[in-house]
Protein backbone atom coordinates (compact mmCIF):
# COMPACT_ATOMS: atom_id res chain seq x y z
CA UNK A 1 0.00 0.00 0.00
CA UNK A 2 1.69 3.31 -1.26
CA UNK A 3 1.37 6.59 0.82
CA UNK A 4 1.06 9.83 -0.98
CA UNK A 5 3.73 12.62 -0.76
CA UNK A 6 1.32 14.81 1.18
CA UNK A 7 0.51 11.69 3.90
CA UNK A 8 4.65 11.43 3.79
CA UNK A 9 5.18 15.60 4.17
CA UNK A 10 2.25 15.73 6.96
CA UNK A 11 3.85 12.59 9.06
CA UNK A 12 7.96 13.67 8.50
CA UNK A 13 8.49 16.48 7.50
CA UNK A 14 6.29 18.76 10.02
CA UNK A 15 5.97 18.56 14.29
CA UNK A 16 2.01 20.03 13.51
CA UNK A 17 -0.80 18.37 13.95
CA UNK A 18 -1.65 14.75 15.82
CA UNK A 19 -2.03 11.14 14.57
CA UNK A 20 -2.97 7.90 16.70
CA UNK A 21 -1.14 4.96 17.97
CA UNK A 22 -1.44 3.16 15.15
CA UNK A 23 -0.34 5.69 12.82
CA UNK A 24 2.76 6.43 15.03
CA UNK A 25 3.41 2.76 15.09
CA UNK A 26 3.17 2.23 11.51
CA UNK A 27 5.43 5.28 10.86
CA UNK A 28 8.25 4.48 13.60
CA UNK A 29 7.96 0.83 12.31
CA UNK A 30 8.81 2.25 8.49
CA UNK A 31 11.65 4.28 9.73
CA UNK A 32 13.17 1.32 11.47
CA UNK A 33 13.17 -0.90 8.20
CA UNK A 34 14.89 2.40 6.37
CA UNK A 35 17.47 2.15 9.11
CA UNK A 36 17.82 -1.48 9.40
CA UNK A 37 19.73 -2.41 6.65
CA UNK A 38 21.76 0.99 7.11
CA UNK A 39 23.14 0.10 10.27
CA UNK A 40 23.72 -3.97 8.95
CA UNK A 41 25.87 -2.74 6.77
CA UNK A 42 27.63 -0.53 9.29
CA UNK A 43 28.28 -3.74 11.18
CA UNK A 44 29.86 -5.42 8.16
CA UNK A 45 32.12 -2.77 7.67
CA UNK A 46 33.01 -1.25 11.22
CA UNK A 47 36.20 -3.82 11.68
CA UNK A 48 37.34 -1.66 8.59
CA UNK A 49 37.43 1.80 10.45
CA UNK A 50 40.41 0.24 12.85
CA UNK A 51 43.77 1.25 10.83
CA UNK A 52 46.95 1.68 12.43
CA UNK A 53 49.67 2.69 10.77
CA UNK A 54 51.87 1.50 13.09
CA UNK A 55 50.92 -2.15 13.16
CA UNK A 56 52.04 -2.49 9.78
CA UNK A 57 49.03 -1.44 7.52
CA UNK A 58 49.25 -0.18 4.62
CA UNK A 59 49.29 3.30 3.74
CA UNK A 60 45.51 3.29 1.78
CA UNK A 61 43.50 0.40 2.87
CA UNK A 62 40.65 0.79 0.03
CA UNK A 63 38.12 -1.11 2.44
CA UNK A 64 39.15 1.76 5.09
CA UNK A 65 38.12 4.36 2.69
CA UNK A 66 34.97 2.46 2.06
CA UNK A 67 34.06 2.17 5.18
CA UNK A 68 34.28 6.09 6.25
CA UNK A 69 32.69 7.15 3.03
CA UNK A 70 29.90 5.16 4.32
CA UNK A 71 30.02 6.29 8.14
CA UNK A 72 29.47 9.51 6.33
CA UNK A 73 26.11 8.51 4.08
CA UNK A 74 24.78 6.79 7.36
CA UNK A 75 25.28 9.61 9.47
CA UNK A 76 23.25 11.39 7.30
CA UNK A 77 20.83 8.79 6.97
CA UNK A 78 20.42 8.93 10.92
CA UNK A 79 20.14 12.29 11.04
CA UNK A 80 17.22 12.54 8.53
CA UNK A 81 15.66 9.26 10.39
CA UNK A 82 16.12 10.68 13.98
CA UNK A 83 14.72 14.44 12.54
CA UNK A 84 11.24 12.40 11.22
CA UNK A 85 11.31 10.45 14.11
CA UNK A 86 10.85 13.55 15.75
CA UNK A 87 8.04 14.97 13.72
CA UNK A 88 6.28 12.36 13.51
CA UNK A 89 6.82 11.43 17.62
CA UNK A 90 5.51 15.19 18.74
CA UNK A 91 2.55 14.24 16.57
CA UNK A 92 1.54 11.49 18.84
CA UNK A 93 3.09 13.01 22.08
CA UNK A 94 0.48 15.91 21.38
CA UNK A 95 -2.23 13.79 20.87
CA UNK A 96 -1.67 12.46 24.50
CA UNK A 97 -1.90 16.04 25.62
CA UNK A 98 1.61 16.31 26.72
CA UNK A 99 3.20 19.38 27.47
CA UNK A 100 6.39 20.24 25.56
CA UNK A 101 5.60 17.30 22.37
CA UNK A 102 8.91 18.34 20.79
CA UNK A 103 10.77 17.96 23.74
CA UNK A 104 9.57 14.53 24.55
CA UNK A 105 9.83 13.53 21.07
CA UNK A 106 13.87 14.09 20.91
CA UNK A 107 14.56 12.42 23.92
CA UNK A 108 14.76 9.02 22.27
CA UNK A 109 17.22 9.86 19.23
CA UNK A 110 19.28 12.00 21.94
CA UNK A 111 19.83 9.55 23.96
CA UNK A 112 20.19 6.66 21.23
CA UNK A 113 22.97 9.24 19.30
CA UNK A 114 24.85 9.68 22.99
CA UNK A 115 24.70 6.04 23.29
CA UNK A 116 25.80 5.43 19.33
CA UNK A 117 29.11 8.28 20.54
CA UNK A 118 29.43 6.16 23.89
CA UNK A 119 29.93 2.60 21.68
CA UNK A 120 32.28 4.55 19.44
CA UNK A 121 34.24 6.20 22.31
CA UNK A 122 34.64 3.76 24.51
CA UNK A 123 37.02 1.22 22.64
CA UNK A 124 39.60 4.40 22.25
CA UNK A 125 39.64 5.74 25.38
CA UNK A 126 39.18 2.05 27.59
CA UNK A 127 42.00 3.51 29.55
CA UNK A 128 39.66 6.37 31.22
CA UNK A 129 36.40 4.89 30.45
CA UNK A 130 35.25 1.79 31.88
CA UNK A 131 32.84 -0.46 29.52
CA UNK A 132 30.39 0.11 31.91
CA UNK A 133 30.02 3.46 30.68
CA UNK A 134 28.70 1.53 27.89
CA UNK A 135 26.43 -0.62 29.37
CA UNK A 136 25.03 2.01 31.77
CA UNK A 137 24.26 4.33 28.61
CA UNK A 138 22.71 0.82 27.18
CA UNK A 139 20.40 0.28 30.10
CA UNK A 140 19.37 3.95 29.64
CA UNK A 141 18.62 3.70 26.32
CA UNK A 142 16.58 0.56 26.41
CA UNK A 143 14.60 2.49 29.44
CA UNK A 144 13.61 5.49 27.20
CA UNK A 145 12.80 3.28 23.95
CA UNK A 146 10.54 1.38 26.52
CA UNK A 147 8.99 4.38 27.79
CA UNK A 148 8.68 5.61 24.56
CA UNK A 149 6.98 2.63 22.94
CA UNK A 150 4.39 2.30 25.82
CA UNK A 151 3.72 5.90 25.81
CA UNK A 152 3.12 6.51 22.01
CA UNK A 153 2.33 3.11 20.60
CA UNK A 154 0.24 1.22 23.60
CA UNK A 155 -1.13 3.56 25.85
CA UNK A 156 -4.63 3.10 25.12
CA UNK A 157 -5.21 7.32 26.08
Amino acid sequence: MAIDSARIRFLYRTELGDIDRATWLKGAGALAAIIAPFFLIWMLLSPYTDHDLSRGDPFFAPMTAVAYVYVLIYAFVILLVAVSYVNLSAKRFRALGHRAPVALAGLAPLVALIVGAVHWLQPRVAEVMPLYWVWGADAVLVAVAVWTIYELGLNQD
